[in-house]
């Protein structure tokens, strides 16, 4: 009996061992290539995405995702089209239509910010109490914004291009000349402006004023959506997880990608950027909060589309429908990751 229980114990011993080395053996699992072009360099913006890379967020999901940061040379929506990447970071719905009119075949899949950061900035103490009283200032504007959300301005409030003079990304205009507003971030520059001037700037977020397009979308090409949906709803959904990581986890692992990627970046920016996204409610608010981070809703789209025809910033025939998809949002993925308040 003694020498049969041994040889029991052998046996088994030797099954485990065997067990451990085939283990040993087996390569670790294929994960899906995916490139994905921001539209901007790294920040606390793109947070999420970084966060995803590095609590391996991504990799849970099957993909290996590398992150192809853009800059003022660099035009990653072009590399979307042409196949050079998988998936974009859009920065608001306006070029999403955009790509509709100019029979671009690309698709928005998901709206990680509900509600655009921009912004105009005024000095203090110098009478500009409502949103109103920025009629009264010479506005820096980009050339973009003009022709953006400058002409919502225009038709929802009376705003008038002759109080515009072009934005070129310099503070130091706006800096000189007390009697004037510019254009920015809520995520970025106050924060420049508090920090190298000394002053506190009133800050008007227009989503916060009727400016309703979502901001910071990703896109893809629409042959991916057809072809592989399952990659694209995996991106999505880890995307979701690692912006609910990032904003109420801890965001350490996606600011050292971040820092990495773009060294001018500063914990003390990243810290501002974050406070602001929350306090604003730029990524977790309205539809999201009972959807999910990511969340798009057709109402909204309509809303904003007629919004802009009334502007003349979009054809009224442009067929807006075709600019996105709700089939990958709207899931509540990672909506128990929100903290209860």
């Amino acid at each position: 009996m003694r020498f049969a229980r041994l040889a029991r114990i052998a046996a088994v011993l030797t099954g485990t061992l065997a067990g451990a080395a085939a283990a040993a053996q087996t390569p670790p699992p294929v994960l899906d290539k995916v490139s994905f072009g921001t539209n901007w360099v790294a920040e606390a913006e793109h947070g999420g995405f970084y966060q995803a890379i590095a609590d391996g967020t991504y990799a849970k999901y099957g993909l290996d995702v590398t992150i192809v940061p853009g800059g003022p040379n660099v035009n990653n929506r072009m590399l979307l089209g042409v196949g050079k990447l998988d998936f974009f970071l859009s920065a608001n719905s306006l070029q999403a239509f955009d790509a509709v009119a100019n029979d671009v075949p690309t698709v928005v899949v998901a709206a990680m910010f509900q509600k655009d950061p921009q912004v105009l900035l005024a000095h203090p103490g110098t009478g500009i109490q409502s949103f109103e009283d920025l009629k009264r200032l010479t506005l820096f504007v980009s050339k973009e914004g003009l022709g953006g959300y400058f002409q919502w301005l225009k038709a929802e409030f009376g705003f008038q291009e002759a109080q515009v003079k072009p934005y070129s990304f310099d503070r130091q205009a706006f800096l000189a000349d007390k009697r004037s507003a510019m254009q920015g971030y809520v995520t970025s520059e106050p924060y420049v402006i508090e920090t190298t001037a000394r002053i506190k700037p009133i800050v008007f977020l227009l989503a916060d004023q009727g400016f309703n397009g979502y901001s910071t979308l990703i896109e893809t090409r629409r042959a991916l959506t057809d072809d592989k949906p399952g990659l694209v709803q995996r991106f999505v959904d880890a995307s979701i997880i690692g912006w609910y990581n990032y904003l109420y986890g801890g965001p350490g692992p996606g600011n050292a990608l971040i820092k990495k990627s773009n060294p001018e970046m500063s914990d003390e920016l990243i810290a501002y950027s974050v406070a602001k996204m929350k306090e604003h409610g730029i990524v977790d608010s309205g539809d999201a909060l009972s959807l999910g981070i990511g969340a798009m809703t057709d109402a909204r789209m309509i809303g904003f589309f007629d919004k802009m025809v009334r502007a003349g910033v979009v054809n009224p025939t442009v067929d807006f429908r075709r600019s996105y998809t709700l089939r990958f949002v709207n899931k509540k993925v990672g909506i128990e990751l929100r903290p209860n308040k």
